[in-house]
Parts: structure tokens; sequence; C-alpha cells
């Protein structure tokens, strides 16, 4: 459903946000950022922004009229082929938006879908997120839709007086049916083996889409997980049996988060947020580079809370504060400080006083601060451990790790 090609010459795209009550100009230029690199990740080239500052979206065309004629002529004047806004479009605005800028047009939840079904690699993740884009596509279906399966079934498709558009969704329902039923059974086959690794310890990575989950994956791990700087690097959830010291414990590297995730992927993906559901330990991997690391922590929190799982022990890891900068004041400067001022040890200071749990700042890339950081892990695992086999006497000996 609507792929973006990058065969033979890399589409350009505009991006659209609006400016409300509810978000700022700073805001929403945050969010056309995080927009364009999902563009740049699903293989397109954002070349133009678009703002408005308006009370709530347009019912009809999610901008007013004046902004979508500017729009409009500059899709003519530069041959636009992609228009992306970031926010979910109703059917009947992409439906209008469609014939007054004559062009694909996307929104931020149908672009998500994009990039997870070119970064699906396994049968699992593949029914995982073509049930997800089956889920968004059913409302916003339009005669202009190319049908699915002229083939299925041959004569007697239709039912008489029943209408293509109507063939259509029964087709898509159809198909919903049926990968939900192939979830319920990989989700038996998931759980069994869940099961079938027995009472070891788990320990889950979690985090935004992109803060180094995976690179802090095959640190530990001594494992290759594929790692890269895009989002959504990782879709199936990769677990591996680590030992430090004398503890063998299971470490898991799961599907980043990100704003405004689609619900359609959150309830899709159940069988491989299980893995964080059912973990004993979880390490919030945070990027202390990024500019806005505070509102991805609260995004992360809020997707924990959504699936169940902000009820157990959470740790902290700051990681890539190889790559973090802060702007000195001048001592003239009477001006109050901002978050860009401080130095990485008053942050360290200032989130281990707020959270009031273990936070540990590392840089896996650069193997930063990293015997710390296992020395942490040990211990959190050794408690529980400990916890669930008592009298397991091989771990009184207090043996650290190496």
């Amino acid at each position: 459903m609507g792929q973006i090609s990058t065969a033979k010459e890399t589409d350009i795209a505009v991006l659209v946000g609006i400016i409300t009550n509810a978000q700022d100009e700073n805001i929403v230029n945050e969010y056309l950022d995080e927009l364009a690199f999902l563009t740049e990740t699903a293989g397109a080239e954002p070349v133009k922004r678009f703002t408005q500052r308006i009370d709530k979206p347009h019912p009809k065309t999610f901008v007013g009229s004046g902004k979508l004629e500017e729009i409009k002529q500059y899709i003519i004047i530069h041959e636009v082929q992609l228009v992306i806004f970031d926010d979910e479009l109703s059917p009947s605005q992409l439906r209008n938006l469609e014939k007054e800028l004559g062009c694909r047009i996307l929104d931020r939840t149908n672009l998500i879908l994009d990039i997870f079904a070119g970064r699906a690699q396994t049968a699992h993740a593949k029914t995982q997120v073509e049930l997800a884009q089956y889920q968004y596509l059913l409302p916003r279906l339009t005669r202009m839709w190319t049908h699915l399966e002229r083939q299925r079934g041959g004569i007697g498709l239709r039912g008489p007086g029943e209408t293509e558009i109507e063939t259509d969704r029964r087709i898509i329902r159809d198909k919903i049916a049926r990968l939900k039923e192939q979830l319920k059974k990989i989700d038996l086959q998931m759980a069994t083996q869940r099961k079938n690794r027995g009472q070891m310890v788990r320990v889950s990575l979690v985090g935004y889409t992109n803060v180094g989950k995976s690179t802090i994956m095959n640190l530990i791990s001594k494992s290759e997980v594929f790692a890269e700087n895009k989002l959504f690097a990782t879709l199936d959830t990769t677990v591996r049996k680590v030992v430090i010291g004398n503890l063998p414990f299971l470490l898991s590297d799961t599907v980043g988060f990100i704003r405004k995730l689609p619900h359609s992927l959150v309830e899709s993906f159940k069988s491989t947020l299980d893995e964080v559901r059912e973990a004993d330990i979880l390490l919030h991997v945070v990027d202390i580079s990024h500019p806005n690391f505070e509102e991805q922590v609260n995004v992360v929190n809020e997707t924990l809370q959504e699936i169940k799982a902000a009820d157990k022990p959470i740790y902290l890891v700051f990681n890539k504060i190889d790559a973090y900068t802060y702007i000195k004041k001048d001592e003239d400067d009477l001006t109050p400080r901002t978050r860009e001022n401080w130095t990485i040890d008053e942050l360290k200071n200032s989130w281990m006083a707020k959270t009031g749990t273990p936070c540990i700042f590392i840089s896996a890339k650069q193997k930063q601060n990293i015997e710390p950081f296992r020395k942490l892990l040990y211990d959190k695992v050794r408690d529980v451990h400990i916890t669930r086999y008592p009298y397991d006497k091989s771990l009184y000996d207090e043996q650290q790790p190496v």
C-alpha cells in the first residue's frame, strides 16, 4: 500500500504541519524534523516544509484554503510527487487533498507503516505489518483504489447489487480476519518459545527508535544484530543468552517507540511487545545527544504504560555521551540557563536526583563506561536471580563481572 518507489530516482516530498494551542511552533518544528528523518528512512527526499497557525485541523483539507493553494503552487512549479502530513488524516481529508493537489498524499501513520513494511524481514514481522496496513486502509478505501484480488473467486465474487467498493471492503475484512488468525498461531508459538527458555532472568532493551539499543545488544551479547542510523532498524525482537561473570540471563532487543506510534501497530505487534511485558528488568536506553531526549523519555514511558509494562524495574541508560554537546554561557550573560547550557556532569546529577533510580551514562559506539554498565547489569540481574533461586550458592561468592 503506497510504497515509496526508489528503484529509479528518489521521490521529492514536501512536509506539512500545523501550529495549534496544543503544540507551539518549536514543537511543530521538532515533529517536522522527525518527519523529515522518517521520510529519508522511507527513501524520499524532503525538500520543503509548510506550517500554518490554526486553531484546529480543517475538517475537509487539514489546512486552510490559502495554505492549500500555496502548497499546490509549489507542487506544480517543483514537480513534487509526494506530500506528507505530520498528523493522521481522516478518509475524507485524504480524498479531498488528493483531488486538490493532484499527487500522492501520505500522513505520518501511513509513512511509518511504509517503513515497517520495508524493514520487515521475518514472516512474523511481515504478518504484523500487513495486518496494521489493512486496518489503516479499510476506512480509507475510495473508488480510486485498484482492486486487490480481482481473480479471487472469479464468477460470483460480487453479490447482487454489490458495488466495487463494497467488494474491496469485504476482501480486506477477509484478509484482516486471516491475518489475525495467523498472528494468533504465531503468538502461541512465541509464548511457547518464551516458556521453553526456562526461568532465566530476562532483560529487555527498550527506548525511542534510533537510540542505540541494537549497538548495546551487540556489545553486551557479542552478537551481530543489525544496527544503523535509521529509524526502525530493528523490527523483530532478538533474544540472546548472555553470561556476565558466573551469571547467565536473556537479553532482548525490541522495536523502537516513536511519537504518535499508530495504535494499529501497537496492537499487531502484541507478541513482539510481550517480550517487554514478560521481562524482569527493563533497560530504558536514551540518546542523550538528542536535543529533545526528555520528550523521547516521556513517549517511551507513556507507551510502556499503554502496554502495561511500566510497573517493572526500569533503569535509565543514557547512550551516545560521545556525541553530547553543550553551549557554554558567557559569564556576562544574565539570561537563565537552558538545558543546552548544561554540562554532562550537571545532567547526570539532575537525572539521578530526579528519578531516584540508577542511571548510567555510556557510549556503546565508542565503548565508554561499559565496564560500570556491565557491573550495574550484573548486580541487577543477580538481585532478581537470588530472589528466584535463594539456594543458588554459586552467586554468594560476590564474583565480579568479567
